[in-house]
C-alpha cells in the first residue's frame, strides 16, 4: 500500500502538539469547525446520536470529538501517530470516547464494509497521492443510503491566489508549505471519482474567509475551499 506521502504526514506531525491550541497554526480548523458540523448535521437531517460516523484523516481529533458530543460512535483513523497521541490524550480531558487507529484507508475499507452511515473526508484528499483510492474506499465503507463528506481547495488561479500566497504567506493563517497547488482538485474531478464509487453528489458549498472580520461562512462560492456532500 503506498497511497500515502510521508512528507505530508511529516509535515503534521511536527505540529501535533499544537492541534488543540485554538491560537496556533490550526486555528482555521478550529474556526471552520462549527461551520462543517452544521453543515453534515442539515444535510444527514436527523439527529447524529447512535449513527456510526468514520473520520479520515482525523488528525487531532477537533472534528471527530464534535460528533462524540454528538452522541455518535465515532472512528477516527489517521497515518500520523504523533496527532493520534494528541487525539487520544485529548480524551482524558474532554471525557468522550472515540476509537482513533493508525489505518490505512483502503485496508480499513476492507475490514469494516458497508458499516458506516456517515463518513467525513475533510482537508486530506489533496495530501495524498491517490485521492480517487480514497474516495473509493469511502464508496466500500459507507453503508446503502449512508453520506459521505469532502472538502478540498479547488485548482485555479484564484485558488493559487487566496489559499497559498493569501492563507500561507500574506495573512499567515497557515504554515508555508502546507499546500501544493499541483494537488489541489477540481469538484468535476472528485464528482468523477465519486460516480465510479457508486457515490451520487447530494449538495456542495463554498468556505470563505473574510480577511478584515477574521470570520468564516458558507457560501455559494466554490472557487477555492468547498465541502461537498455525496450519498451512496
Amino acid at each position: 500500500m503506498n497511497n500515502i506521502d510521508f512528507n505530508e504526514v511529516n509535515k503534521f506531525a511536527t505540529l501535533a502538539s499544537h492541534w488543540w491550541d485554538k491560537n496556533s497554526k490550526f486555528k482555521p480548523l478550529h474556526d471552520i469547525n462549527p461551520l462543517r458540523l452544521n453543515y453534515i448535521k442539515q444535510q444527514h437531517n436527523c439527529p447524529l446520536k447512535d449513527k456510526q460516523i468514520l473520520d479520515i484523516g482525523c488528525g487531532g481529533g477537533i472534528l471527530t470529538e464534535s460528533f462524540a458530543l454528538e452522541g455518535a460512535v465515532v472512528t477516527g483513523i489517521d497515518m500520523a501517530e504523533e496527532g493520534l497521541e494528541v487525539a487520544k490524550l485529548h480524551l482524558l480531558e474532554s471525557g468522550l470516547k472515540v476509537d482513533y487507529q493508525k489505518i490505512y484507508v483502503e485496508k480499513f475499507a476492507r475490514q469494516n464494509t458497508k458499516k458506516f452511515d456517515i463518513i467525513t473526508c475533510l482537508e486530506m484528499l489533496e495530501h495524498v497521492p491517490d485521492p480517487g483510492s480514497i474516495i473509493k474506499a469511502c464508496g466500500e465503507l459507507v453503508k446503502p443510503g449512508g453520506q459521505v463528506f469532502f472538502s478540498t481547495i479547488n485548482r485555479n488561479a484564484k485558488s493559487y491566489l487566496f489559499a497559498i500566497i493569501g492563507a500561507e504567506y500574506i495573512l499567515k493563517l497557515l504554515p508555508q508549505g502546507t499546500h501544493d497547488w499541483n494537488k489541489f482538485i477540481q469538484p468535476s474531478e472528485i464528482d468523477k471519482w465519486a460516480r465510479a464509487s457508486s457515490l451520487s453528489l447530494k449538495g456542495m458549498t463554498g468556505i470563505v474567509y473574510n480577511p478584515f472580520t477574521k470570520t468564516y461562512k458558507l457560501k455559494d462560492d466554490v472557487s477555492v475551499n468547498y465541502l461537498s456532500h455525496y450519498q451512496k
